[in-house]
């Protein structure tokens, strides 16, 4: 009855500087004490079962914790204890051994790289100088557009190395002649994740969310713009807006015919969301190994963050998309001291600053990385590496950015305002010191993954963690473990990859004018790369743990069963929280114009036309270009102000107005201009959504 508990000897290990009370039995206990075999094959006597106990608390207790911050019901002073517990312990573990987690492979040098072909280079510079010059009045012509893209690929072939190409082209040759046409475990397994964060992405695309909102009406009209041979460099509606998304739904419009709609956005933004996740596995491989990858793409693909944010067909995907292949290859690049990566980084680079917006800060994380790099080496190659990469991936990524630096210098205050009205006090005075809000907007992000991803619903569940609770603690446990890799082996790379995380997330913390916006999920979306990173590997080291503490084909199966328990809940509660929550949320937030449109079409149908219905409008109602969108998948404005009304009695009938119903001046005017009129409420899915219609028959 006296035995000491596990929880006797937690507190003696915590508590290292009293007296020790709590007796370990010795090496030489009874017969019927098993003996267990680690990993490294040491004997792991039965004094040791006490803190084979101990592994299964850290991600309980973070889980747990995480639990506790769920809304609405939140307990915090008990889960900022779990918390602390959970580092607590795992850091008790690592000291003594017991937990274990991967490390980083040693950065190998690949082959030489050929000198630059100097002719090629200078004809490439001058080509896209004279591009630089012929892009006038904001338009991708027949004229500039050759000279800017002949620059670019002269430059590439002015600094590509065929003998590093055709290096890793004969690897990747020897391994597949190695395996013949057999297809691995491991490649049907990762083609299985990679399909159901495919599934994640797509599944039940046409309705979630279910609504457009006033942005999507922008972005359509541009849309609509490009498919009738207006090629802009920036897109000057609301505030201003780069081009890449415009061109590619218009794209997306013409391949699968979805025209001018929701639709063609969502396909869009949709599958920048999923090729985003086949780089967070390669980064995933680079920073450990590929169980790191490859539960960080699971975990990536059937995540509610990254999920809705590329749902919700605005250019919130496009920062992730191309964040994470200019940090893979820089890192490769840096790592293996190739060339041609340092060529990839820069053009992933130029290609984001053509995304959105908020990419304008990876060139800062890139000279950053490439510094850190720089700092942590202690041999001559390694610096002029740093120096080769940076000015290689800063020359291409300028090249393709070039038809923009040219708009900006001709227009600097459109290309800066929307960045200005958030960081500056150009659209109203900043609430406070520039520095106390930029502190405490960098407080609100740094808990955003456990605590609030901020209030906006377009993008967002308001207030709730940025995570889910499987997530959550897995990161919370991928940071610490982080942090002692790098105390223990300091590698460049653990480090770079913590500081990305705050880098990637400065546009939402420079908010200054507007803190009410962070954090905000779309301007920190860089930051889903490392963060689900960091998710694989506090995931890989439960896996690890298990097996070196558990003997044989025990611990295999045990920290399998585990991960695949861990990922399912993970898959089962994210599904949840988009297909169920974000679905309901929107819907009670957004105006239902799809509703509109499709009495509309209707009406144009049967017994009118679309040119015989109006809109009125109403303020804080629906955007009418919204509905045009819905009824006839083009932009079209069906408003008609109520004093337009009389005007109407020329068009022959039938007719039709819609209307909200606490417009009661309007529909004073209708019984007016026509008493023979019908009036019917429309009984919308949302009871405070239903609307007017007013029927002239004749």
């Amino acid at each position: 009855m006296n035995e000491p508990s596990v929880l006797d000897y937690l507190i003696e290990r915590l508590t290292f500087w009293r007296e020790k009370t709590v007796q370990i039995p010795s090496p030489e206990t009874p017969a019927d004490d098993q003996l267990a075999e680690g990993r490294d094959g040491q004997q792991l006597t039965a004094g040791f079962q006490v803190q084979r106990w101990l592994i299964w608390l850290p991600p309980l207790l973070a889980w747990a914790a995480q639990l506790l911050l769920e809304p609405p019901s939140r307990s915090v002073l008990p889960a900022v204890i779990l918390y602390l517990g959970a580092a607590g312990v795992l850091l008790v573990l690592v000291w003594k051994n017991f937990w274990a987690y991967a490390l980083p492979s040693v950065d190998q040098a690949g082959p030489l790289a050929e000198g630059i072909k100097w002719k090629w280079l200078v004809g490439g510079l001058l080509s896209s100088l004279l591009a630089f010059f012929l892009f006038l009045g904001n338009r991708f012509s027949l004229l500039n557009t050759p000279f800017w893209l002949f620059g670019l690929a002269a430059v590439i072939v002015s600094l590509w190395s065929p003998r590093q190409w055709f290096a890793r082209l004969r690897l990747t040759w020897e391994r597949f002649l190695e395996m013949g046409f057999r297809i691995s475990p491991w490649q049907i397994l990762t083609l299985a994740v990679f399909g159901l964060a495919a599934f994640f992405r797509f599944y039940r695309l046409g309705d979630v969310p279910p609504e457009m909102f006033s942005d999507h009406a922008e972005k359509l009209i541009d849309v609509s713009n490009v498919l009738r041979g207006q090629y802009a460099i920036f897109f000057i509606r609301n505030t201003g807006r780069e081009a890449f998304q415009m061109y590619l739904t218009a794209a997306v419009a013409r391949l699968f015919n979805t025209g001018i709609s929701f639709l063609s956005l969502k396909i869009g933004t949709s599958l920048a969301g999923l090729l985003m996740l086949p780089y967070i596995y390669l980064l995933g491989k680079e920073l450990a190994n590929r169980r790191v990858g490859l539960m960080a793409l699971f975990t990536a693909g059937v995540a509610y963050w990254p999920n809705v944010t590329a749902r919700v067909a605005l250019r919130f995907a496009l920062y992730p998309l191309f964040a994470a292949p200019t940090l893979f290859y820089l890192i490769r690049g840096l790592r293996e001291r190739r060339r041609n990566d340092f060529i990839y980084a820069g053009l992933a680079l130029g290609l984001g600053l053509h995304g959105y917006s908020p990419f304008r800060v990876v060139p800062v994380l890139v000279v950053i990385i490439v510094l850190l790099f720089f700092l942590h080496q202690r041999n001559q190659k390694g610096i002029r590496t740093a120096v080769q990469g940076l000015l290689i991936a800063g020359l291409i990524s300028t090249l393709i950015f070039l038809p923009l630096i040219r708009f900006a210098l001709n227009n600097p205050e459109i290309f800066t305002y929307r960045m200005n009205t958030r960081m500056t006090s150009l659209e109203t005075e900043l609430p406070g010191p520039p520095l106390v809000i930029f502190l405490k907007n960098l407080a609100k992000s740094a808990v955003m993954f456990q605590w609030d991803n901020g209030n906006i619903w377009v993008h967002s569940i308001p207030g709730r963690p940025a995570l889910g609770v499987i997530s959550a603690g897995l990161f919370s446990l991928g940071v610490l473990i982080l942090l002692v890799r790098y105390l223990k082996k300091r590698h460049w790379l653990d480090v770079s990859l913590l500081v990305s995380i705050p880098v990637l997330m400065l546009p939402s913390v420079l908010s200054l004018a507007f803190p009410a916006e962070n954090p905000s999920l779309n301007r920190s979306g860089g930051a889903i790369i490392p963060v689900f990173i960091l998710v694989g590997l506090g995931l890989d080291s439960i896996w690890l743990t298990l097996k070196k503490n558990y003997p044989g084909r025990i611990g295999k199966w045990l920290a399998g069963l585990v991960v695949v328990i861990v990922l399912g809940l993970s898959a089962v509660t994210n599904g949840r929280l988009v297909f169920r929550d974000y679905y309901q949320q929107f819907k009670q937030s957004a105006w239902n114009t799809s509703e509109m449109g499709e009495v509309i079409r209707q009406f144009a149908d049967t017994v009118g036309s679309h040119d015989q219905v109006w809109v009125v409008p109403y303020p804080h109602w629906v955007d009418t270009r919204l509905v045009g969108i819905h009824a006839e998948r083009e932009v079209v404005d069906y408003a008609l102000g109520p004093e337009e009304i009389p005007l109407t009695q020329q068009i022959s009938s039938p007719k039709m107005f819609l209307v909200k119903p606490e417009d009661e001046e309007t529909l004073r005017i209708l019984q007016e201009v026509y008493p023979e009129g019908l009036e019917k409420t429309y009984i919308s899915e949302i009871p405070s959504r239903n609307f007017l219609i007013y029927y002239v028959l004749r």
